[in-house]
């Protein structure tokens, strides 16, 4: 794994060996960021389930302004913890070390609201999609605000939600990024 553009480009991350991390691969965080595009420069970013911190780290590189991320596995925050100081952003970054279920709860926790929020939960895990879904009813995010939740390419997720649509959904292999938005919009294609 490597950051791929911006202040740290081609800097190596440490990975998981022998856990059950997946680490978003160098190919879909490139597209991730190639989606978002001017929306990370200034941006108060939010990497839930955030397992090595790569995509966090790639989000600082490209300019985000506060990159909290949320992970609860010991393992993986010790790895994450290494890769923000190889890089030299341990103090730029927001590390919580709790269940996203936990941090969703404990809103004196966020740094928010958030302009962009990135999930990557357990595949298949229904309740956790549904549970990062409901972030802006929880005030997590505004009105203008994008979420990206990364999924398994075989997932059905929902197209609408009371306050979140589906605004496109993005195919790389064995993965998908599924983006929504608040409210109206174009739909899924």
């Amino acid at each position: 794994m490597r950051v791929i553009a911006g202040s740290h480009r081609g800097r190596r991350l440490s990975g998981p060996r022998g856990t059950t991390l997946r680490p978003t691969s160098d190919k879909v965080r490139e597209a991730l960021f190639s989606i978002l595009g001017t929306r990370i420069p200034g941006s108060r970013f939010l990497d839930l389930y955030a397992g090595t911190g790569a995509v966090g780290i790639e989000a600082m590189s490209r300019g985000a302004t506060i990159v909290t991320f949320v992970e609860s596995d010991p393992k993986a925050v010790q790895i994450m913890r290494k890769n923000l100081m190889a890089c030299g952003m341990l103090d730029q970054a927001v590390v919580r070390v709790a269940r996203t279920q936990t941090f969703l709860r404990q809103p004196q926790t966020w740094d928010g609201p958030y302009d962009v929020l990135f999930a990557d939960p357990p595949y298949a895990d229904r309740g956790a999609v549904e549970l990062v879904l409901d972030g802006w009813h929880l005030g997590l995010l505004s009105s203008e605000s994008v979420m990206i939740i990364e999924q398994d390419a075989r997932a059905q997720m929902p197209s609408e939600t009371d306050r979140a649509r589906l605004m496109r959904r993005y195919d790389y292999g064995d993965t998908s990024l599924f983006l929504y938005g608040q409210g109206g919009g174009r739909s899924a294609s």
